[in-house]
């Protein structure tokens, strides 16, 4: 079956699919590796709410992405986890730029780890800053996606 970081390299390369939510919203996986991922989203118009700004839930999906692939590609083979809480913050607007979101894990314990994600724009200036929980999952409670 192999890691997850593992599965995502091959996404990297193009040798798979994106994530669905990847493709929905428009966002790429640029880079991963064990405690850190980049996610990349160029923002048009399908993104923004009615004031003409991007909406806040893409902004999350990005952030949320970075954090919780970052933190997937840290797992054991065997091993899957889920988000326990995520917390943003909306620094700036966002309108027509292109969007990185670089998650880290801050600490990963042997069950529980915090994770946090920076969301900068074309011209490096920080529009949002994230924050997450994970837990991992073990056993029967780790079964789910495969890169097979």
């Amino acid at each position: 079956m192999g890691t997850f970081h593992q599965g995502v390299q091959k996404m990297i390369r193009g040798d798979i699919a994106q994530f669905a939510a990847a493709e929905l919203i428009g966002f790429q996986l640029v880079a991963a590796m064990p405690g850190e991922a980049i996610v990349e989203l160029e923002a048009g118009p399908q993104h923004m709410n009615p004031m003409g700004t991007m909406h806040g839930g893409i902004l999350c999906d990005i952030a949320d992405a970075a954090m919780g692939i970052a933190y997937a590609c840290s797992l054991q083979e065997g091993e899957a986890f889920t988000t326990l809480e995520l917390k943003i913050n909306y620094l700036r607007p966002v309108r027509r730029t292109k969007l990185r979101a670089i998650g880290r894990v801050v600490k990963q314990g042997a069950t529980v780890g915090l994770v946090e994600c920076d969301v900068l724009d074309d011209q490096e200036k920080l529009v949002a800053r994230a924050s997450s929980t994970c837990m991992t999952l073990r056993g029967a409670q780790a079964e789910g996606r495969s890169f097979s």
